[in-house]
This record gives structure tokens, sequence and C-alpha cells, in this order.
């Protein structure tokens, strides 16, 4: 798994870009486990996102998912078009 792993409380500190490739239609089936694990049974999900300084890599509990972004604690949003890789 690639990335530099960051506390989920320091993204605010990074400018989330569109990864090379939209995975998003590709890892929604993912994502959709990983909200009902976070909901569910807390249970956390390692996501790696595009930013400007290369992909960072959270390990957090996922709140919500819309057809654009993915909730995690705090109310902050990741594109989808911006996620690299999701590990359950």
């Amino acid at each position: 798994m690639v990335g530099q792993i960051i506390e989920k409380e320091h993204i605010n500190e990074y400018r989330i870009i569109p990864a090379d490739e939209d995975k998003s239609i590709s890892l929604r089936e993912k994502l959709l486990s990983a909200q009902r694990l976070g909901n569910e049974f807390k249970s956390k999900t390692t996501i790696v996102f595009q930013t400007e300084d290369g992909p960072k890599r959270i390990e957090t509990t996922v709140w919500s998912l819309t057809e654009q972004y993915v909730q995690i604690k705090s109310g902050v949003l990741i594109p989808l078009k911006s996620i690299v890789e999701v590990e359950l």
C-alpha cells in the first residue's frame, strides 16, 4: 500500500487533488462496506488519497458515503475521485 501515513486530524493541512485515475466507481462497494463496518462495529478502514504533496494514508472510520464524497470524523470530506486505494 502506498502513501505516507498521516493522522486524520491533519487532513486539512493538505490540498486534496484528483488521483491520476478516477477509481470512484470501482471502489464504491468497498466504501459501502467500510461505511457499514464503521457504523455497526466502529471498525476502521485505511484510505489512501492524493494530495499536492503525494499520496497520504489514514486509518479512520467511514461515517457516510455520497455520490462524490466519503465523510469521516469531524465532518471531513474526501472526494471519491481523489481516493487511490481502500483497505478494509
